[in-house]
């Protein structure tokens, strides 16, 4: 069979890709004698493309492809996230350039806009997934803006509802100014900046805070019980500084001891510790600072200031007035919005929440019951902490693109974790009782980042509970985040990182699935580089060459060769025996890494085994031996092993040199069964 002398991604992969999808294998059939493998692929954003983070779940692919080899009916389903926010702000972007906004060309002509945008994406991105090989069953692709998904939102939202588990009430959020909108915690981004802490007096009192521009909204101020130094001030009033209020001393056990002065000002409406602590001692909450991100009226005269030119403000009448002691440099953390970049504030808002405590408490079992197995173990604590510690969830968004919120007189639509953390159920066609929901669902196991175990998994866990009484999945695999060389996390809105189509135009999606698999420990972050990829690209080549080398300079023939009979008229030399003993051990070890998620510790030994012991050693050996039929038979069965273990980490080289070598009656490597030991 000819090989070319040189191998080209570019040549093979897109005809081989339309090979696998013309013959069907992605979609599997219903088989009630056989339970099936399922793993819904995590809805990238409609948001342009993808980048080297979203390119990690190719561990999903791998274990799509495993299993399939394994003869399960195997499942890989597609879909798509409207990501109300993220398209909301590009969307505005484009106004922007347009010299419009999204008021002036109103709500109808905005959606229309969204809607072509998100399809142009989702085209894009689909060629993205098709391009790293992810062997996606295309026929059942779900978006969460589908007619059936709607549907499925609204019954969520109206079963809760009816539950008495969703209210509408003033809280705290996150709240962008510039989107106009609440966000999740999330999409607030918390960066490290260099600011200054106030040392204000206030009457016999001095607190220590950043935010001087809020004063005007203070109720109170609070010290802990154990303070023996303000002791005697407890429950006396203390003027409130530029004001002609005075406010109470109050004793709390949620203030630090440690932070300024030990006292702190109470502002329930613009900070989620004042609000809890508000909430203890029933305190008025004032609101001074509106969703514009400017002082409002109860400022006085520092009314309609931004709250940078009004904190300046304030801090210069503070000083004039001798009630400031001192001020200190701080460092401290500061939220900011995913997508715009603002900084964001803690607003009192009125918000539609879900009740989280009893959803929850069944997310909790699930995990301790071992219902639901979490890898690496170590999350499960994260997991725990998060859901003791779990606060009502705010569902309402203030955008246009979205599901409205299914209550007559709602403008607001719902969060987008809302709509996905119905993705296990919803894509199988929930609340009907479809034939693919009764097969597969539950599904096997749900992987995704790290970084969103508490944002989504958790959400998917207890609303699927909620809505079916059993669990969405029966595993939890996360890995870890993908960083440039110097830590940087992949992020397109910052554009860190690489659309993963120009690496793979360069060299190959195979040797890009090798460089986010090997080295990529469970949990742990990876560090990409093209210098990575490059390094895969050239075992790629090795692979093509060594099989170009038995396949024509041994000239190995598909013959149907039987064992006993090569053996019988052949004597096996010791490095023929060793060479089945290390393919054997191999088969052992790869298995055994893929069934526990160690997908780096199987790639990497197929990477050292192949390079190392089959093509310097075996290789090299049987030069001397050439038309020896053990020697060919054993070059051949191993060449054909390691295809069939390389396939679910690089499925294209593999299909392309398996076409040259399978007999007329094997099956395409996609559907080759798994290898077992060889036997001699």
């Amino acid at each position: 069979m000819f090989m070319e002398k040189v191998y080209q991604s570019q040549k093979h992969e897109e005809k081989i890709y339309r090979l696998w999808e013309k013959k069907g294998y992605f979609a599997p059939k219903i088989d009630p004698n056989k339970k099936p493998f399922v793993i819904t692929l995590p809805p990238p954003n409609v948001t342009g493309g993808l980048h080297a983070g979203h390119a990690m779940c190719v561990t999903e692919d791998i274990l799509a492809r495993y299993y399939r080899m394994k003869g399960k009916p195997t499942l890989f389903l597609p879909g798509f996230d409207h990501a109300s926010i993220a398209v909301e702000y590009l969307i505005g972007k484009q106004l922007i350039l347009e010299g419009k906004t999204k008021q002036e060309i109103g709500r109808k002509e905005f959606l229309k806009r969204a809607q072509n945008f998100a399809q142009d994406s989702r085209q894009y991105i689909r060629e993205q997934l098709k391009k790293l090989g992810f062997s996606l069953d295309w026929t059942r692709e779900a978006y969460t803006m589908d007619k059936n998904y709607s549907q499925a939102v609204q019954k969520a939202f109206k079963h809760l509802y009816q539950k008495n588990l969703i209210y509408q009430g003033e809280y705290i959020v996150n709240w962008c100014p510039n989107c106009q909108t609440a966000i999740s915690d999330l999409e607030n981004e918390y960066q490290e900046e260099k600011g200054q802490l106030y040392y204000i007096k206030y009457g016999p009192i001095t607190i220590a805070t950043t935010r001087p521009e809020t004063m005007f909204a203070d109720v109170a101020v609070a010290v802990h019980p154990k303070n023996k130094k303000y002791k005697k001030l407890v429950g006396k009033l203390v003027p409130l500084p530029l004001t002609n209020r005075k406010i109470p001393i109050i004793k709390d056990k949620a203030v630090d001891l440690e932070f300024g002065t030990g006292a702190l000002k109470i502002t329930p409406a613009h900070d989620q510790l004042d609000f809890e602590i508000g909430q203890r001692h029933q305190l008025e909450k004032l609101t001074v600072i509106n969703h514009r991100g400017k002082l409002n009226k109860l400022a006085g005269q520092y009314a309609g200031l931004s709250i940078a030119k009004g904190r300046q403000k304030v801090v210069n009448d503070l000083q004039e007035a001798n009630l400031i002691e001192k001020i200190e440099t701080h460092i401290h953390n500061v939220g900011h919005c995913q997508r715009c970049g603002k900084k964001t504030e803690s607003l009192l808002s009125k918000q539609w929440f879900v009740k989280t405590k009893s959803l929850a408490e069944k997310a909790t079992q699930a995990v301790k019951r071992g219902q639901i197995k979490i890898i690496p173990k170590r999350f499960e604590k994260v997991y725990f902490h998060w859901l003791n510690n779990i606060h009502d969830w705010c569902i309402s968004r203030q955008l246009w693109w979205g599901h409205k919120i299914p209550l007559k007189g709602e403008k607001d639509i719902l969060d987008t974790w809302f709509s996905s953390a119905l993705w296990p159920i919803a894509v199988f066609g929930w609340p009907e009782k479809t034939k693919d929901f009764k097969y597969f669902y539950p599904t096997t196991i749900r992987e995704t980042g790290y970084d969103i175990l508490f944002f989504w998994v958790t959400k998917e866990i207890m609303m699927c509970l909620a809505m079916t009484n059993k669990i969405p999945f029966k595993t939890v695999y996360l890995h870890g985040l993908v960083r440039d060389q110097e830590g940087k996390k992949f992020s397109k809105t910052k554009n860190i990182g690489f659309d993963p189509l120009d690496i793979i135009q360069k060299y190959g999606a195979d040797s890009l699935r090798m460089a986010l698999i090997t080295g990529n420990a469970p949990g742990n972050d990876l560090k990409i580089d093209e210098e990575k990829v490059i390094a895969y690209r050239n075992f790629t080549n090795k692979i093509w060459n060594a099989a170009r080398f038995i396949v024509m300079n041994r000239n190995i023939k598909n013959q149907k060769l039987k064992t006993k009979n090569i053996i019988k008229n052949s004597k096996l030399e010791k490095q023929d025996k060793k060479m089945i003993k290390i393919m054997n051990n191999l088969i052992t070890s790869v298995t055994k890494n893929l069934d526990n998620f160690r997908f780096d510790l199987a790639a990497g030994d197929i990477y050292q085994v192949f390079w190392h012991e089959f093509c310097d050693r075996y290789i090299e050996s049987t030069k001397s031996r050439q038309n020896d039929p053990a020697t060919k038979w054993i070059l051949l069965i191993s060449l054909k092993t390691f295809l069939k273990l390389l396939h679910p980490f690089m499925p294209f080289i593999t299909e392309t040199v398996w076409s040259r070598l399978k007999n007329e009656n094997e099956p395409d490597l996609i559907i080759a069964p798994w290898p077992k030991k060889i036997t001699v």
